[in-house]
């Protein structure tokens, strides 16, 4: 309950009361990527920002609604801007008047169901005339200012912290690449086929996968699930499976490499297997076995040195794919043993603080969402009662 309304009177009107609310048409033309001038303003469509443009439609302090194109329909596009910008025609551009504090309306609209609003069928449409007819509530402005005074202050906390993880993420990929640069005077390069061997898994579907049983990995899970290395799996294929369809399995210590998937830039990208148990692998993807550290293999195959090598022997279409053979070829230094200990301690700090779930960034950007969504729930609850038709 919002104990900050305890006795106070909330009034509601709607966007099209133009007493409270501005709706700009200024500008809001698209421009063909081809045409635009490269410069430092925001260009905004429906999902935030597409481009950075010369020249602005806009500036100062506004919302942008998407009109249509939004990536959800339950938590429908709101973008919050300041200063100048230039927004195309896939979003209505609104501001706010004397009596409305916009950052209060911004927070409020977050958790707005816009569904009933919008028509369009499988493209989802919020029309100008829908627009003007959404609910808003007027508390008192002291309330509305300290409404948005609390949930801005999770709002930018959880900024920081995306800002930092992104600066993290950035700092890992360039030491990632950086512990991999070995000259050839330094270090022997040799090619994976050379010093290692590649097992192609077998055909499972997802029908197949159980709770529990023989672990298995499926290649649609090594873009979704697997990090650096795993020693559990999420999914299980049953024993009668694995010895019906003579499943393929990799041992400990393998690195399971997805070889096929819609985007070439995620294939190649490996997984130590560590786990004491043998894992069952899907028939997109290779366990390669060799005398490296099988976490140092499985850095390696996700810098942009690898990737290079790979990608001229990638078959691009629908589903792109790369067989033994062209992962083989790539190249790898052959550090003593000592080095790739000491290569795979620095990434693995890098690895916990950017992409651990129970550990680092991530875990504290996941709990400042939800108390910042606990509190809007609480604070942005009104009672409707005086709702103006």
């Amino acid at each position: 309950m919002n104990k900050l309304l305890d006795g106070v009177k909330v009034d509601w009107t709607v966007l099209g009361n133009d007493n409270f609310v501005e709706i700009s048409n200024k500008g809001r033309k698209p421009v063909k990527a081809s045409l635009r001038i490269p410069g430092e303003i925001p260009y905004y469509g429906a999902n935030n920002i597409q481009d950075y443009v010369e020249g602005y439609t806009h500036n100062g302090e506004f919302l942008l609604i998407a009109e249509d194109g939004s990536a959800s329909l339950e938590n429908y596009s709101i973008q919050y801007t300041k200063g100048k910008f230039w927004a195309n025609n896939h979003v209505h551009v609104i501001g706010a008047k004397k009596g409305l504090n916009l950052r209060f309306l911004f927070h409020y609209l977050r958790i707005f169901n816009f569904i009933p609003f919008l028509s369009g069928g499988g493209r989802a449409k919020l029309t100008k005339s829908k627009l003007v007819g959404i609910p808003i509530p007027i508390p008192p402005e002291e309330i509305q200012e300290k409404i948005a005074r609390i949930l801005n202050s999770f709002t930018n906390i959880t900024t920081e912290l995306t800002k930092e993880l992104k600066a993290r993420k950035q700092q890992y990929s360039y030491y990632r690449e950086q512990l991999f640069s070995f000259k050839q005077s330094e270090t022997e390069w040799k090619s994976l086929n050379e010093i290692g061997e590649f097992q192609r898994g077998k055909r499972f579907v997802r029908t197949d996968m159980i709770s529990e049983g023989v672990p298995c990995i499926h290649y649609g899970e090594m873009y979704t699930h697997y990090k650096t290395w795993a020693d559990k799996t999420k999914s299980f294929v049953s024993e009668e499976l694995v010895e019906n369809k003579n499943l393929r399995v990799a041992e400990k210590g393998d690195v399971v490499i997805v070889a096929a998937g819609e985007t070439i830039e995620d294939i190649g990208k490996g997984t130590a297997w560590l786990g004491n148990e043998g894992v069952v692998t899907h028939d997109a993807c290779f366990s390669y076995k060799s005398p490296l550290n099988s976490k140092y293999v499985a850095y390696f195959t996700r810098t942009k040195h690898f990737h290079d090598q790979i990608r001229r022997h990638i078959r691009s279409g629908k589903i792109s794919a790369i067989n033994a053979n062209g992962l083989g070829k790539a190249k790898i230094p052959m550090s003593s043993k000592e080095e790739q200990e000491r290569i795979v301690s620095i990434l693995d700090k890098f690895d916990i603080l950017t992409n651990s779930i129970s550990e680092g960034l991530p875990k504290e950007i996941e709990l400042r969402q939800k108390q910042y969504e606990y509190y809007r729930d609480m604070l942005l609850t009104f009672p409707n009662d005086n709702l103006e038709e």
